[in-house]
């Protein structure tokens, strides 16, 4: 079997150290893939449904996507744009659709790589690594958010001036303070002034839904306001006083 004899080839790939999520409705390859990542080191969770990983507890805290194209649930083309935005993290396409116009409609979604079926786990493998090198070296030069308290704004890398409101500059000078680390919700309610027993969590994920779509209206760039595991929210970029 031709997905068996890839699995055994020697590999000169490095370690990845990534959590990776593999969206694949083909049980078969899936199964050797996810093996094949672990053996290197990666965390890997397999979802055969796009809607399933939409529906994981923390659908956009993961380093890396592998997607297919052909899903049920939402299509793999519309579920890019939806990753893209909440998350910078390496995406890969490796998938059997070869239409001439695949690759541009998946980069022009966000994907970072494409890779056609049939194709080798090692050249996955090399992909992954590829594109988190980018992912590494353009992390190292990241622009700057930057905190106005006094003006009660948020200042994007491009410029662009979100308004707070006393809940946002609250929470995020929780974010400020805590210097790329995640910010718990009991330490997000108490900054906000609610009791633990009175405040659902619907609540303060509807505290961070509007801060998030405020700064989404304002400008283009990756809001790197994130959720964490049920734990809590980071905000994934550098974040400075004004």
């Amino acid at each position: 079997m031709r997905v068996m004899q890839s699995l055994l080839e020697p590999s000169v790939t490095a370690n990845l150290n990534l959590h990776v999520a593999l969206v694949d409705d083909d049980p078969e390859y899936t199964e050797f893939l996810a093996q094949y990542l672990r053996e290197r080191q990666a965390r890997v969770d397999v979802f055969p449904d796009s809607n399933d990983l939409l529906a994981h507890h923390d659908p956009y805290g993961y380093n890396f996507y592998v997607l297919d194209l052909m899903l049920p649930g939402v299509d793999g083309a519309e579920l890019i744009k939806v990753l893209r935005r909440r998350t910078d993290a390496g995406l890969l396409v490796v998938s059997g659709r070869l239409a001439p116009e695949v690759f541009r409609q998946v980069i022009t979604a966000g994907a970072d790589m494409y890779l056609a079926k049939p194709v080798q786990f090692e050249q996955v493998a090399l992909a992954i690594q590829a594109v988190q090198r980018r992912i590494e070296a353009s992390s190292a030069a990241q622009t700057v958010w930057k905190l106005d308290q006094r003006a009660r704004q948020l200042i994007a890398p491009d410029g662009a001036k979100v308004d707070l409101s006393d809940a946002d500059l609250s929470m995020l000078e929780c974010f400020l303070e805590a210097d790329g680390e995640v910010v718990s919700r009991e330490t997000l309610r108490q900054k906000l002034g609610r009791e633990p027993e009175t405040e659902t969590a619907d609540g303060l994920n509807a505290t961070i839904y509007r801060l998030r779509r405020r700064i989404e209206r304002a400008t283009p760039a990756l809001v790197p306001l994130q959720s964490r595991s049920r734990v809590g929210y980071v905000f994934r970029a550098p974040l400075r006083t004004a």
